[in-house]
């Protein structure tokens, strides 16, 4: 597939999308009429629903609402599945109690587990008495366990055989299924005990002989996770060993789901939009259309916290007033100082975010990255202060200056590794997310102690 091959399909979105908003804002004032409805409901017949959500979440929120309420009935609890959570909310907020049951009635237990905590408590009730005896187990099941657990994300619809029969009656078995669950890749072969022994893998059964037992042809060593494995962990071990489907077992050997690739894709998502949010400070994603009272409460907090550390550094400049004073050059070349400092240490941040996200970090290799990461700021911070300090020397016809910078530069990529090894490694320590306002973090450390490093080098030497 050729790259213009590759983006057609978000171009398409993209138009899609365009169209819908300017249909909706052509009969704005005076609302939908029967034929532009009509036509509406048309083009989202024709979507897939993660298609239709991707739209949705890209209107504002009264044409949002206006697209939803043409939305087929029997969409909307895929569509809900597929949204943002922010999204999602003000979607179900436009919905009553029947739209609501309506929309999930057709989803499975692991979908309906995923909407439970955010459909209003009024309907839960009526839900739950709703689903048969086996689907209200398995919900509450899947209720049972925390968000980054992989019991909250089991499936519980798959194929079991026995290892005693043979790959014929595997074969006529499966012939009596109206559609096989999806991203079914193995059949997972059980005892009478229903303690998992091994899987079959789909390929295996179709090349050999029918005659042959299952016990002979499955794959008796299989990767199997238990229900409180860490979610983003069983994510990566789908990546490393090329999963598609997992068995998920109790503490007994016993089968109770499977977990499947299109659920740790999700994970894998939501970890690195996560990562992304936190690293800038935000709490939560946020719905870009989001009320401004809304987008305040999310964003407010390391505002405030980079407010007071931009605050310090102004103060670290304030102590060397006299200084600068005496060298206006001092006040051109310090933010070089400053901004390259920041830039190596979100550098050196990022990557020990992701190493602690992978678990490749133990108290000894934390030991060896920092001496690592001292010995590259150190010849970074010698090459490129040597740079930039014959570029000053040059510019200001001033040697001793062009020294100050330099020395004022490797120290400063000093400090930015020192603290984006210790930042995270502190954050993990005490159990906070790692990422969280990291970049807000090294940026207020580089910034002062920058400042500080720099103009007091050349307090000392140059005045």
């Amino acid at each position: 597939m050729n790259e213009a091959e590759a983006r057609r399909p978000t171009h398409r979105l993209h138009d899609q999308v365009e169209a819908v908003a300017e249909l909706l804002r052509r009969h704005d004032d005076e609302g939908l009429t029967a034929s532009a409805q009509a036509v509406l409901r048309e083009q989202l017949d024709e979507l897939h629903p993660a298609d239709i959500a991707f739209i949705l979440e890209s209107l504002p929120l009264d044409d949002r609402l206006a697209l939803w309420q043409l939305v087929g009935a029997d969409h909307d609890g895929e569509i809900l599945l597929e949204v943002s959570d922010a999204v999602r909310d003000s979607l179900i907020a436009d919905m009553d109690r029947h739209e609501i049951l309506a929309a999930v009635e057709p989803l499975d237990a692991d979908e309906l587990a995923d909407l439970v905590e955010d459909l209003p408590t009024a309907v839960l009730p009526e839900l739950m008495a709703s689903l048969g005896s086996q689907q209200r187990e398995q919900v509450q099941s899947a209720l049972s366990y925390e968000d980054d657990q992989l019991g909250a994300l089991m499936d519980f619809e798959m194929v079991t055989i026995r290892e005693d029969v043979s790959l014929e009656v595997v074969l006529r078995y499966l012939r009596r299924w109206d559609e096989l669950p999806e991203q079914t890749d193995k059949l997972f072969v059980i005892n009478q005990d229903n303690l998992l022994t091994g899987v079959l893998p789909l390929h295996r059964l179709l090349v050999n002989s029918p005659d042959k037992m299952v016990s002979a042809v499955m794959a008796p060593d299989v990767n199997t996770f238990h229900p409180t494995d860490d979610a983003y962990e069983v994510a990566q071990a789908f990546e490393r060993y090329d999963l598609v489907t997992a068995p998920v077992v109790d503490d007994r050997g016993h089968l109770i789901g499977r977990i499947t690739i299109d659920a740790m894709v999700d994970v894998i998502r939501e970890e690195s939009e996560s990562e992304a949010l936190g690293r800038v400070g935000l709490r939560e994603e946020e719905d870009i259309f989001a009320s401004v009272w809304a987008s305040l409460r999310n964003r407010w907090m390391w505002l405030a916290i980079n407010l007071m550390t931009a605050f310090i550094a102004s103060r670290v400049i304030s102590l060397f007033e006299g200084s600068i004073e005496r060298l206006v050059a001092l006040a051109a070349l310090m933010p070089i100082v400053a901004g390259i400092g920041g830039n190596s240490g979100n550098q050196t941040i990022t990557m020990i975010v992701r190493a602690l996200a992978l678990n490749q970090i133990s108290a000894d290799s934390a030991k060896r990255l920092w001496r690592k990461e001292l010995t590259v700021s150190l010849l970074n911070g010698l090459v490129w202060g040597g740079v930039i300090g014959v570029v000053a020397w040059l510019l200001y016809d001033s040697a001793s200056l062009g020294l100050v910078m330099t020395a004022a530069m490797t120290l400063n990529l000093l400090l930015a590794a020192f603290a984006g090894v210790g930042i995270p490694m502190i954050m993990t320590r005490f159990g906070r997310d790692p990422a969280l306002g990291s970049s807000v973090l090294i940026t207020a450390m580089t910034d002062s102690g920058g400042f500080f490093i720099f103009l007091g080098l050349a307090t000392i030497f140059l005045l």
